[in-house]
């Protein structure tokens, strides 16, 4: 049995949908609220779904029989300011699963950001050394960051940890069951409605100097490699650490705007419009995920191209009047 905090939500869905189709009892825990949030998971398979505020209580009564946690729960928003409520929500909850998770010898893999990272200057390096050099632009990152720090230096002290951990710093991740998310979906799946009206794809333009417009770079990975690395990594139990999730190479968005006209068989028409003011001083570039230690680890499958991935997403879902996984 998994328990999934998030499992309705945009990666976590995809899990619990992966986990359901391998024959794993899967416990959900996270708020579906009056959206459609719920169709995430109207076809996966899953025992319970256990709101975040009564997730605690649950664990103390029914957590015994847990082969391991998937903690994907989060404010996610970067544009999100309360700063204290992040906190609460991003580092709290994941130092109290941490803590049960090391009392009850239950394997814990959680969801770090490539927000860690910043603006880049300090690279994209997952080595735990350079988590000190780290400077995020926003309190989202900031609690990833924080919670990053906190494990490393538990495993540092030699206090008691889960058998099994592992952060995850997901970069740019696109796929099916992100359209709850509003403005915090992937290009993607924003864009591909003016695509499909014959209108061209708006892309911000560039107010840095050394990229043109439609040349900020991204480290775009597609969802279902998320999932397979997750599943990797559940039946790997030997491998612990902080480590990168992306496909290695950056791409422009120009090259995005470009593979999404292609999946819809469209020509690709591009217009750019100004970086919002409020975005300007947050804006990230270039991300690029340094997939060494992971690698190293022995995750060795092939990431899916973005063009693959992107029409994969286009045919399969978005086109569809069923977008759901």
């Amino acid at each position: 049995m998994i328990l999934v905090t998030g499992g309705a939500g945009f990666i976590g869905s995809n899990l619990v949908a992966a986990l359901a189709e391998q024959g794993r009892d899967v416990v959900i825990s996270d708020r579906l609220r009056s959206g459609d949030k719920w169709k995430n998971i109207a076809k996966a398979g899953f025992r319970e779904l256990v709101a975040p505020e009564a997730l605690d209580g649950w664990l103390e009564r029914s957590g015994g029989g847990l082969d391991g946690v998937v903690h994907l729960g989060a404010i996610s928003a970067t544009t999100e300011t309360d700063a204290d409520l992040i906190y609460e929500t991003n580092a709290r909850l994941s130092t109290r699963l941490w803590h049960w998770c090391a009392e009850r010898g239950v394997p814990y893999v959680y969801a770090s950001s490539a927000a860690t990272y910043g603006d880049g200057s300090a690279g994209f390096d997952d080595d735990p050394a350079a988590l000190a050099s780290l400077r995020p632009l926003n309190p989202y990152g900031w609690s990833k960051l924080v919670f990053d720090r906190f494990v490393l230096h538990e495993v540092g002290e030699g206090r008691a940890q889960p058998p099994q951990w592992v952060g995850l710093k997901f970069f740019n991740v696109y796929g099916p069951n992100e359209y709850h998310k509003g403005s915090m979906q992937s290009v993607v799946a924003q864009k591909y409605p003016l695509v499909a009206a014959g209108k061209p794809v708006t892309l911000f333009a560039s107010a840095h100097p050394d990229y043109p417009d439609g040349g900020q770079m991204r480290d775009f990975i597609y969802v279902a490699d998320c999932v397979d690395v997750m599943l990797w990594l559940l039946e790997n139990r030997r491998v612990s650490g902080l480590f990168n999730l992306g496909t290695g190479k950056a791409r422009s968005f120009a090259d995005l705007a470009t593979a999404l006209s292609a999946a819809a068989g469209a020509e690709p028409r591009i217009e750019f419009i100004p970086t919002p003011e409020a975005l300007r001083g947050r804006y990230q570039y270039f991300t690029e995920a340094n997939m060494r230690r992971l690698r190293a680890a022995g995750y060795a499958r092939e990431f899916t191209g973005l063009e693959d991935g992107v029409r994969d997403y286009v045919q399969r879902y978005l086109s569809r009047a069923d977008r759901y996984r």
